[in-house]
């Protein structure tokens, strides 16, 4: 494809990525050591408060009533405005240094948060194209409003659903959606007809806080501790009843048809001694990823009977508090045109020999061979959306709208939305060694390695 020729506007914005390339590179190494986890960003979002107030921007703090969220906005005279945003939190259990070994960051054990996309270089990169376009708009008199929103706890789906319900995204004429590569083919491209699905998460509690209803009233021992008392079986027999149950009735939820898939997570079990006591409380979340809102609400139907039913046989009640809801994405061709056509205009990312040196240094420490091409080809390259889109469609039927997971396909409800992937650092594996998962999040610390991503 030949690369289309730059405007003066874009020619501007180009310099000033160049001209603030230090600044993005150091501003992206404090957001992966924040590694702040879902709803607790605080350190993150104030930072970039700070930032976009510093920046000229109006910002509106805790937007939706969620603290670590905020809505910024840029004023250039009379005309569409655009949104852009930033994600910003890390996962636990992914403490990673940026190094070329496996450590955690200093004065952390290996169990804190880490980004592991990472939304470090996913929110920086959005901000200095934010930036970018500012000054272009500052130079040539492009009138118009810039909406930047800081979207906390993506990795449970959070604001975004919420940001939706409550206006953040109405009335823009377009939404930039950004996000490093993490599958192929979608690598330097843009999403085309085949967008994120349907997602929901929720989490059972089980409490068991009248244990004596059990059993019939007796003249035994007149305390519950009695060890040949019988007791309640309580919430963690709940929870793992609900648990197996659920892996058990799996091939029952949905057709053999697509791809679909339930996750979950134990986050609260115990709350008793080994006294001869029943659990009080134990907590499990499920994320239920699928192409439709049709199957969601099947899916939740099941649990909710395998919950109440789990319940019921551990002397237990049950609650169902929900996570969030998102829905399928909508194309958009003409944004995914643009968005291409830009990407298309600087090209793919360019990792230099310094880059390289480090991967080979870490194939070498993580148990692999040095590579003299160290990074996957793909990396380096672009594909057009429809390729991408042609490839992405082999492994799906012919029915399915929708696949895989993400929440900004909640924005492209309330606006015209573009989704692109820009190549992060990814390592050649030799004789099929598999990387431990420490290894990507380093590549997306050191700056040598996820700066071409970045700026």
């Amino acid at each position: 494809m030949e690369q289309p020729a730059t405007t003066s506007a874009q020619a501007t914005a180009l310099a000033c990525l160049d001209d603030i390339q230090p600044s993005l590179s150091a501003w992206t190494r404090t957001i992966f050591d924040f590694g702040e986890t879902a709803w607790r960003e605080y350190r993150s979002a104030a930072w970039y408060v700070e930032r976009l107030k510093r920046e000229g921007f109006s910002v509106e703090e805790g937007s939706g009533g969620m603290p670590t969220a905020f809505c910024a906005h840029w004023t250039n005279g009379v005309g569409p405005t655009v949104g852009m945003y930033a994600e910003y939190d890390a996962v636990p259990g992914n403490c990673q240094d940026a190094a070329t070994v496996k450590r955690p960051r200093p004065g952390l054990g290996f169990e804190a948060g880490g980004h592991t996309d990472p939304h470090s270089g996913l929110g920086i990169a959005s901000l200095g194209g934010l930036l970018a376009t500012k000054a272009a708009m500052q130079r040539h008199g492009v009138q118009g409003t810039l909406r930047f929103t800081g979207e906390p706890a993506e990795k449970v789906r959070g604001s975004k659903p919420i940001h939706a319900a409550r206006g953040y995204y109405d009335g823009l004429a377009g939404m930039i959606s950004f996000h490093p590569f993490y599958m192929l083919p979608l690598c330097n491209t843009a999403r085309w007809d085949t967008h994120c699905g349907a997602a929901y998460a929720m989490i059972y509690r089980f409490v068991c806080d009248e244990p004596e209803k059990w059993v019939r009233a007796s003249d035994g021992a007149p305390i519950p501790q009695a060890h040949s008392a019988v007791r309640a079986p309580g919430a963690n027999d709940a929870l793992m009843t609900m648990y197996m149950a659920s892996k058990t009735l799996r091939d029952s939820m949905l057709p053999h048809q697509g791809g679909w898939s339930i996750s979950e997570a134990i986050l609260t079990a115990g709350q008793a001694t080994a006294d001869n006591l029943p659990a009080g409380l134990a907590e499990i979340q499920y994320m239920i990823r699928v192409p439709t809102i049709a199957m969601a609400e099947q899916v939740t139907d099941v649990l909710d009977r395998n919950a109440a039913a789990a319940a019921a046989i551990s002397g237990c009640r049950y609650e169902r508090h929900w996570v969030s809801k998102s829905r399928p994405g909508l194309a958009n061709h003409a944004m995914a045109g643009l968005a291409y056509e830009a990407l298309s205009t600087v090209g793919p990312p360019r990792w230099d020999e310094k880059a390289k040196k480090i991967a080979r240094e870490i194939q070498v420490n993580a148990g692999g061979t040095a590579a003299e091409h160290p990074f996957i080809d793909e990396l380096e390259r672009l594909i057009m959306p429809q390729e991408a889109e042609a490839i992405l469609r082999r492994d799906l039927p012919p029915s399915q709208v929708n696949s895989t997971s993400d929440d900004y396909t909640d924005m492209s409800w309330h606006a015209p939305t573009a989704r692109f992937y820009v190549a992060r650092p990814a390592l050649r594996s030799a004789n099929g060694h598999a990387w431990p998962g420490w290894v990507m999040n380093a590549l997306g610390g050191i700056a040598a390695t996820i700066d071409p991503m970045v700026t």
